[in-house]
C-alpha cells in the first residue's frame, strides 16, 4: 500500500492511495491517462479542490442538516446493495467444459460468410466510367491512380480500397457484380443508386467457423451473464418473500 503523502489539506494528508481512489472513481476512457504526469497533476488539483470544499461544508455546519442526513443515508444504502451483489455474483465461474459444450451447440453462430476484398472508382456517368475503364486495360493508368484521380469516392484517396466485407453489406447492384467477378478483374459499369462504379476485387475468402480460441472469451462472457442473470433473479426473489410485507 502506497502512502507518499501528495499534499497537505488543514492537516488531514492526501496520499497516492487516496489518489489513486480518486482516479478509480472517473470514467474509464479518463483513467486511460492517469500515468501521464500533466494528467496526474490535474487530478491531484481536483482532489485538493474537493478537500477544500470539504472543509468548507465542516465551516457551514452542512453534516447537521436534514440533506445531508438524507445523502447519506442514500449512499450508505447503495454502497450496501453493491457490496452485497457483490458477494452473491462473485463467486460464479464457467469452467472451460462448459464453455467448449456451448460452442459446439451453437457453431453456426460463429460462422463467418464468404468476404471480399475490393477496390472501386465512383462516377457520376456512364461514359465517365468508360473512359477510365479503357485507360486501365490499355495500361495507361493503374486502377488505384484513377481512383485517386476521378473516384468522388473518400476510399478514393486509398485507391479506392474498400477493404473487406460480407454478403448484405453493400448496395445490391455493387454486391453482385463484387462477389461474382473474377480476382484482379476490373468490372463495371455498375449502376447503383450512388453513381456508375468500376470494382476489382483483390481477395476472396471462402466461409469459415470461427475458431474456439477465437470466440472462447465471448462464450465465457456470455455464460457468465446468464448465470449471474439467473443467480440475481432467484436471490431477488427470496429477498421479497424475506422483506416486503403484504
Amino acid at each position: 500500500m502506497n502512502n507518499e503523502i501528495l499534499a497537505v489539506v488543514a492537516g488531514q494528508n492526501i496520499t497516492e492511495e487516496d489518489y489513486n481512489y480518486f482516479v478509480q472513481s472517473m470514467p474509464r476512457d479518463q483513467q486511460q491517462y492517469a500515468s501521464n504526469p500533466r494528467f496526474k497533476e490535474q487530478c491531484l488539483e481536483q482532489l485538493i479542490s474537493v478537500h477544500l470544499f470539504a472543509k468548507k461544508g465542516e465551516e457551514l455546519k452542512l453534516e447537521e442538516t436534514e440533506e445531508f442526513a438524507k445523502i447519506i443515508a442514500n449512499a450508505k444504502r447503495d454502497i450496501l446493495a453493491q457490496m452485497a451483489m457483490r458477494e452473491v455474483l462473485g463467486g460464479i465461474t464457467v469452467t472451460e467444459e462448459e464453455m467448449q459444450a456451448n460452442y459446439e451447440a451453437n457453431k453456426q453462430a460463429y460462422s463467418k460468410g464468404e468476404t471480399v476484398s475490393a477496390k472501386h472508382i465512383l462516377v457520376d456517368s456512364e461514359e465517365k466510367c468508360n473512359e477510365i475503364s479503357a485507360s486501365i486495360n490499355a495500361g495507361e493508368k493503374t486502377f488505384e491512380d484513377a481512383a485517386k484521380e476521378f473516384s468522388s469516392c473518400p476510399s478514393g484517396q486509398r485507391g479506392g480500397d474498400l477493404g473487406e466485407f460480407g454478403k448484405g453489406q453493400m448496395v445490391k447492384e455493387f454486391e453482385e457484380a463484387a462477389f461474382s467477378a473474377e480476382i484482379g478483374q476490373v468490372v463495371g459499369p455498375v449502376q447503383t443508386q450512388f453513381g456508375y462504379h468500376l470494382i476489382k476485387v483483390e481477395k476472396k475468402n471462402e466461409a469459415t467457423v470461427a475458431s474456439f480460441e477465437e470466440v472462447k472469451e465471448t462464450i465465457r462472457r456470455n455464460i457468465l451473464q446468464q448465470k449471474q442473470n439467473s443467480v440475481y433473479e432467484k436471490e431477488i426473489q427470496n429477498l421479497r418473500k424475506k422483506y416486503i410485507e403484504k
